[in-house]
């Protein structure tokens, strides 16, 4: 494929012809349509080539359009290598400055930038969404995605609008919110986004529920760019989803995995059940997961009653551990990183999402026929 340059100011035909001999995909744009790429929507090249025969200053847009787009090679053209231009240049993420006289410099200049751009690759997305409240969906998502934090850079999205939990699992708290990100995605680029994260100790950086109600509706749309952008600048990104926004069940085309959070109570089960088949009509089987939470292996409900009900298989149990997770709570620290049976199993999960090994398989437990109330069978 050849490798696609847009030239901003060219004050002829030169370059492009030079570009094209070498077998480049060229087109050209003024210095004022680099607004246009400001946007985080904008489809960028692989080189943006700036012309500044005769110029005596940069674009002003430049800097914001390298912000927008970090991966995007940017090289100068100028008549001569002026010492303030170039500084001015670099200042606003040119890596390349070349002058018009100086033959077959553009073109090699231009190679190397598309050599070095690695193309963006969007991150992996796993959603988390508990069958029935209180099943323990933030404990499985904060603690996966702080396991997750060491296979590489994770981030873990409240998607509580209002009233989530995940900063008091993590120790932190936020200035900003998710709410801030859902009412201006219109003008998310990294500097603003990364001004709304919360760093850390435990690994993974947090975009934390609000302490208010959103001032505008978020919808579907605003909930897909969030999570697409998140997703473009993470190689992990954990959502904790509350499930019964509409909206946000409606957004998560982008997810690698949907997550089903349940446990061995009947209630819980059906919700389960009821929420995998709407999952999956909107998704398709292959993304819908299910773990179980506090697996208790004398309990009444058993992993074959649980799988036969979701019709999906149980891929990961974590055991339970009420001491260690209510410590871990009011100390602010993932229970991941303790020692014990459960911070195992959260491990383990997270290194088969990261691709780094099998999950354990989960024990199975012969069912005691009470699912024949939800299947129909007693």
């Amino acid at each position: 494929m050849p490798i696609a340059i847009t030239i901003v100011g060219a004050v002829d035909r030169t370059l492009e012809e030079r570009l094209r001999a070498a077998g480049a995909k060229t087109t050209s744009i003024s210095a004022s349509d680099l607004q246009g790429l400001t946007q985080p929507s904008s489809a960028p090249p692989d080189v943006l080539v700036i012309d500044l025969r005769g110029q005596a200053q940069i674009p002003r847009m430049l800097s914001l359009v390298k912000r927008q787009h970090p991966d995007m090679g940017l090289a100068v053209v100028a008549s001569t290598l002026d010492p303030v231009l170039m500084l001015e240049a670099m200042r606003s993420g040119v890596t390349e400055c070349v002058t018009e006289t100086a033959g077959g410099e553009l073109e090699a200049a231009v190679m190397r930038l598309a050599a070095q751009r690695v193309a963006p690759v969007s991150g992996e997305v796993f959603a988390f969404v508990g069958a029935k409240g209180g099943v323990g969906t933030t404990t499985a998502a904060v603690n996966v995605a702080t396991a997750l934090s060491k296979f590489g850079p994770t981030l873990i999205i409240d998607l509580h609008l209002a009233g989530g939990d995940a900063a008091l699992y993590l120790g932190v708290s936020s200035q900003f919110s998710v709410i801030d990100a859902l009412e201006n995605t219109h003008r998310l680029d990294v500097s603003y986004f990364r001004g709304l994260l919360t760093a850390t100790k435990a690994g993974p950086d947090l975009l934390a529920s609000a302490d208010r109600s959103a001032a505008l509706a978020v919808d579907s749309p605003r909930v897909r760019t969030l999570i697409d952008f998140a997703s473009r600048h993470y190689r992990y990104t954990v959502l904790d989803i509350p499930r019964s926004d509409a909206a946000i069940l409606d957004a998560l085309e982008g997810a690698a995995s949907l997550i089903i959070v349940a446990n061995q109570e009947l209630a819980t089960v059906r919700g389960a059940g009821r929420l995998a088949t709407a999952l999956r009509q909107r998704y398709g089987a292959d993304k819908i997961a299910v773990v179980l939470s506090r697996s208790d292996r004398h309990a009444e409900i058993g992993l074959e009653d649980l799988t036969r009900v979701v019709g999906t298989k149980v891929t990961a149990s974590f055991p339970s551990d009420y001491r260690l997770a209510v410590k871990a709570l009011n100390r602010g620290q993932p229970l991941v990183l303790e020692k014990g049976a459960l911070a195992t199993g959260f491990q383990d999960y997270a290194r088969m999402l990261a691709g780094a090994g099998p999950a354990r398989e989960p024990a199975s437990e012969k069912s005691s026929g009470i699912l024949g109330i939800l299947t129909g069978r007693r």
